[in-house]
């Protein structure tokens, strides 16, 4: 099944920069493009606003020439890449959702139009970040390039969410020709002395910490035997600050949709949003496909 990779456009700076970060994952992945333009209010989810009008609105000449011009620039950029591009009636947000069950890739702006000036990332990136149904790449900042250089940086928990990050992260290392860092960060020791037993489990911690990371990059070399890995295992209070701080030289953090802790009703951890909310460079959460997707 070849599965598109999706975008939504609307055409504000932020969506038009992940249009062109998706045209890229659709050359490296040899999959079509689709431009996806939900062209209803965010509040109204495909629903008419006026109860009385029984009927849809007509997609908007205005979004259709600027998905037109959209598409055609890209295939300029990207000849190699078939994209497509459509409107459809729904929230933008509950749109890409819908989509993502279709789609190999989901790619999402930080912010669109109508997005708070305080807000890093948009209340659209934000659901679709937390609710999509295949991996969902949020690309931010806006003002920043593509990013070329720098490895891919991986969060492991020893969850089945941050093996899977793992998995995804060595497969975009492999297809940008960078390295890959799988990070594990394990609860910091106390500073002041520690009774023996105390010591003892925390050498324990740092043990289970490089067991973990070893069999993680034993299971992404022998998909890629030819990647470069650096275990990093890291004693820290706060996991997320860690991974911020690595994003600032990386060209890409993944993480899973919820690790170690995360509550059955959470959509997104905690480590996760602040990644997409702070990190310095794109992030990929990590959702799994869906069952018809293998």
């Amino acid at each position: 099944m070849n599965r598109p990779v999706v975008v939504g456009v609307d055409g504000s700076p932020s969506s038009l920069v992940a249009a062109e970060h998706a045209a890229q994952q659709a050359a490296w992945r040899s999959l079509p493009l689709l431009l996806v333009h939900g062209y209803l209010h965010p509040l109204g989810y495909g629903v008419p606003l006026n109860p009385y009008d029984m009927g849809l609105p007509a997609p908007t000449e205005e979004a259709r020439r600027m998905l037109d011009r959209t598409a055609e620039e890209l295939r300029g950029r990207w000849p190699g890449v078939a994209v497509e591009a459509h409107q459809v009636a729904g929230g933008p947000a509950a749109t890409l959702v819908a989509e993502s069950r279709r789609a190999e890739l989901v790619v999402v702006g930080s912010r669109g139009l109508g997005g708070f000036a305080g807000l890093l990332l948009g209340s659209v990136g934000a659901q679709v970040a937390g609710h999509g149904h295949c991996p969902v790449l949020v690309v931010r900042p806006e003002e920043q390039p593509i990013p070329v250089g720098g490895p891919v940086v991986a969060g492991v928990d020893g969850s089945e969410p941050g093996r899977l990050a793992a998995v995804l992260a060595a497969d975009e290392a492999a297809r940008r020709g960078t390295g890959l860092v799988l990070v594990h960060v394990a609860s910091a020791d106390d500073a002041r002395p520690v009774p023996d037993a105390v010591a003892e489990s925390g050498a324990a911690a740092r043990a289970e910490s490089a067991d973990l990371l070893d069999a993680t990059a034993a299971e992404v070399t022998a998909a890629h035997p030819g990647l470069t890995v650096e275990r990093r295992p890291v004693r820290a209070a706060k996991p997320e600050r860690v991974l911020i701080e690595l994003s600032g030289d990386a060209a890409l953090v993944v993480i899973g949709s919820r690790g170690r802790g995360g509550f059955v009703g959470l959509v997104l951890g905690s480590v996760s949003q602040a990644l997409v909310q702070h990190a310095h460079c794109p992030v990929l959460v990590a959702h799994p496909q869906p069952a018809d997707a293998a």
